[in-house]
């Protein structure tokens, strides 16, 4: 696409001000859509998994080698660690999809953002590589004239 290069002039009333998409998409979110990022942010580290493997390994533990007199969750069934778990995993599921929702109407603002950056300092260069191929052609015919002039 070929078109012409605008003034420096004209670049300049063009010009927006870049914006930050982040803290924009930071203040639009309401006190339930930060805690959703909250929670799916939290969810999907190491740290979350490590906690639910190791409730896991000493509940199981407890029930199938702890004291007979102390296991409250009989072995092989442990009905209610699968319903805690189960109880767990209804209530992030919606949680994380919401979050996961945010995450991405966050990532299409930046893009759209990155884009509107991107075109802007396109027409800034062609500008610019316009100038500076209308100096050169200016200062040829400089050149010439002085080489003109000498002979």
């Amino acid at each position: 696409m070929i078109h012409t290069p605008l003034s420096v002039s004209q670049l300049r009333e063009k010009r927006r001000p870049v914006r930050n998409v982040n803290i924009e998409h930071r203040e639009k979110l309401s006190a339930l859509e930060r805690f959703a990022l909250a929670v799916t942010e939290t969810i999907g580290t190491m740290g979350f998994f490590l906690i639910l493997l190791i409730w896991t390994i000493g509940w199981i533990g407890w029930n199938v080698a702890g004291p007979v007199t102390m296991q409250f969750d009989p072995f092989p069934a442990f009905v209610l660690w699968l319903f805690i778990s189960n109880m767990i995993q209804l209530m992030l599921l919606p949680l994380i999809l919401v979050g996961q929702n945010l995450q991405g109407k966050h990532a299409e603002a930046r893009a759209q953002a990155d884009f509107e950056v991107n075109v802007q300092a396109e027409e800034e260069i062609e500008t610019i590589l316009q100038h500076l191929e209308n100096q050169n052609d200016l200062i040829l015919k400089i050149l010439n004239t002085v080489e003109g002039q000498k002979q």
